[in-house]
């Protein structure tokens, strides 16, 4: 009863409309029985007992939902509903005539089977009928909208199924301002069809066909939407992009489901979006299951892997975040993204710098998070080569500043972003990393073994390359290039990286931990993502140049500018001497790097110190070669 309290005056409204077209239903299906015969003697007895059933009915369209379902976004399930909600008020009319009034009022059938059938499909058309209608009318006024002078005739690109869910969009109004005349679908089964109304022209083949056949009417095409399916291999769409270009059409996107979560909203084309292979399949559930409720901070919450973690949890619905970044401008800008999304969480940011440790102490412990995501760090490879102190302070004594915080502050979990330049490193960036990722290792040695009344704190590490679009990724850097006229620089022609997904290496990152966090596999602490092929890197110049409409070496130049100092042409995702297995999970692999005490790092830690303040390079290098004995510097 405490839902009916809570009814909206629109609640109310579907719920006195659907009263009198039962009430009226019942005296229509009787008056259609007893026409001529003896009506007017059975009506007084039939205005006795309707208010009684109109009550009843109330309830009854209450349980099938029919009062709190939207008019205008009626579908099957809810006519089912009502088929549902009829046929239950037919049975109950049935037994009030045949148990209570034929042999204890009326002494024989009051309004017998016929009567009782003819009502069965009254009611459901007097329900149905006025929502069908309603709909109707929304509908057609949404599409004389869109189909107003300022609407984009837009040409859908996928198959039927996607273009479906970006109709619904538009006739819902939750996509404005466009009106598609067409689709061309990958699918011959979707030929010659219609969907809700917008016909099927063809295959994507017959993309410049469509566009010149549009061109001599009234309003030529303006825009190409492609649908989560027109982006798979044989949908061709780095094709279709560049076509569409060549005809000065405005490409935009329908992000998958996962991505949206809410409405078909429409996004640019990204040429990241074109550069992968298909994304790892990952458990949502499962990530829910782990982050649901949980308190979360994210350290280096302002970069772009850090906000995108920030993102996925409050998705996942984290109850509390704390953000801790050194760069104002960056943690404003990553507050106001947040803000502006739809969440119960409660969201915290603070500037504080992870080498700052008591700071950091005091707040993770006011905080007590449930897991803390280490992506602070500073990671490109030549500055760090220069300013290899800084990378100390940041990288190494920064991340043993968030573990020891996290670990005096109650946290079950602590998850340090780490690099694949952490494998058998070669720069200054993979010796750091790689150095914090055996401190948390050793702390989480200790955990486990020292742990008996509860589950032990997991420590983890969690390897990836490049990340697409990524703050000073190769990506951006391209784009700028090939929007100022090039050139393109490539560092060497037979340089290869691997690369993902923002989006998908957070994801995994997380599924990472909900595998550590299970205490049959306490022994596994650095975890590996599998980044699929590696991508060369004159390759991805010349592709990002031509799905921009340019031709290499005539519009845009490519030039080798050199390999930078601590760079290597390929890039290895796991060392010679670290076992490796595999965890059950698509896209994560366990590695068992070596080992160390925790006393041994604490020692190196303190010489670590003592050289930086000394500004003794040659000092920091040596200790950390005894650290990670497999380090070997790249040729200069």
């Amino acid at each position: 009863m405490t839902r009916i309290t809570q009814f909206s005056a629109r609640n109310w409204m579907i719920a006195t409309h659907d009263a009198i077209v039962t009430a009226a239903a019942v005296v229509l299906s009787f008056v259609l029985r007893f026409d001529g015969e003896n009506l007017w003697d059975r009506l007084p007895l039939l205005l006795k007992i309707l208010p009684y059933f109109v009550v009843f009915s109330f309830f009854v369209c209450y349980l099938f939902n029919l009062t709190t379902t939207k008019w205008r976004f009626i579908s099957l399930p809810d006519l089912l509903n009502i088929i549902k909600a009829s046929t239950v008020l037919t049975g109950a009319l049935l037994v009030l005539d045949y148990i209570f009034l034929a042999p204890n009022v009326y002494g024989t059938f009051f309004l017998g089977k016929t009567t009782i059938i003819i009502y069965w499909f009254i009611q459901i058309f007097f329900l149905s009928g006025s929502r069908l209608a309603y709909r109707y009318f929304r509908y057609t006024r949404t599409r004389n909208q869109a189909r107003a002078m300022d609407a984009s005739p837009a040409l859908l690109i996928g198959r039927a199924a996607d273009a479906e869910v970006f109709l619904r969009g538009i006739e819902s109004g939750a996509v404005k301002r466009m009106w598609p005349v067409g689709i061309l679908s990958p699918a011959l089964s979707d030929r010659g069809q219609a969907i809700r109304g917008v016909p099927v022209l063809g295959g994507i083949d017959d993309l410049g066909n469509v566009v010149d056949d549009f061109s001599t009417r009234q309003r030529p095409i303006e825009r190409i939407v492609m649908t989560p399916s027109a982006f798979e291999a044989e949908a061709l769409p780095e094709s279709v992009l560049m076509r569409a270009r060549k005809l000065g059409l405005t490409v935009s996107r329908i992000p998958s489901l996962e991505e949206s979560r809410d409405t078909p909203q429409l996004a640019p084309v990204a040429v990241e979006d074109l550069l992968l292979r298909p994304s790892v399949k990952i458990d949502y559930a499962r990530l829910e299951n782990f982050v649901r409720g949980k308190a979360i901070v994210v350290t280096g919450g302002g970069g772009s892997i850090g906000y995108e973690i920030c993102d996925r949890v409050i998705t996942f619905g984290a109850a509390r975040l704390l953000i801790i970044e050194n760069s104002e401008p960056a943690l404003h800008a990553a507050m106001e993204k947040l803000a502006a999304k739809v969440t119960s969480a409660a969201i915290e940011g603070r500037i504080a710098d992870v080498r700052d440790r008591e700071r950091i102490h005091q707040l993770m412990i006011a905080f007590r998070p449930d897991a803390v995501f280490h992506a602070a760090a500073l990671k490109h490879v030549p500055i760090l080569e220069r300013d290899w102190g800084e990378g100390v302070k940041t990288n190494i004594f920064g991340s043993v500043n968030v573990a020891d915080a996290a670990l005096a502050s109650g946290a079950d979990a602590m998850v340090m972003i780490s690099t694949d330049k952490a494998i058998e490193p070669v720069s200054m960036l993979g010796l750091t990393k790689r150095f914090a990722e055996m401190y948390c290792q050793a702390l989480d040695g200790d955990a486990i073994s020292g742990s008996a009344a509860k589950s032990p704190m997991r420590l983890i590490s969690v390897r990836f390359g490049n990340v697409l679009a990524s703050n000073g990724s190769v990506v951006p850097k391209f784009k700028a290039q090939i929007e100022a006229g090039g050139p393109v620089t490539v560092t060497h022609p037979d340089m290869v990286r691997y690369f993902m997904t923002i989006r998908e290496a957070c994801d995994l990152v997380v599924t990472a931990a909900t595998h550590a966090m299970n205490a049959q596999h306490a022994d596994a602490s650095v975890y590996v993502l599998s980044m699929g092929q590696p991508v060369k890197i004159v390759d991805l110049a010349d592709r990002m140049i031509r799905l921009s409409g340019l031709q290499p070496g005539y519009d845009i130049d490519i030039v080798f500018t050199g390999v930078r100092p601590g760079e290597r042409l390929n890039e290895i995702l796991f060392a010679e001497q670290e076992p490796t297995s595999e965890i059950g999970i698509a896209g994560i692999v366990a590695a068992r790097p070596n080992e160390l005490p925790l006393e041994t790092l604490n020692s190196w830690l303190a010489i670590l110190r003592k050289a930086i303040e000394a500004d003794q390079h040659e000092v920091a290098v040596a200790t950390l070669k005894d650290a990670v004995p497999e380090y070997r510097a790249a040729a200069q």
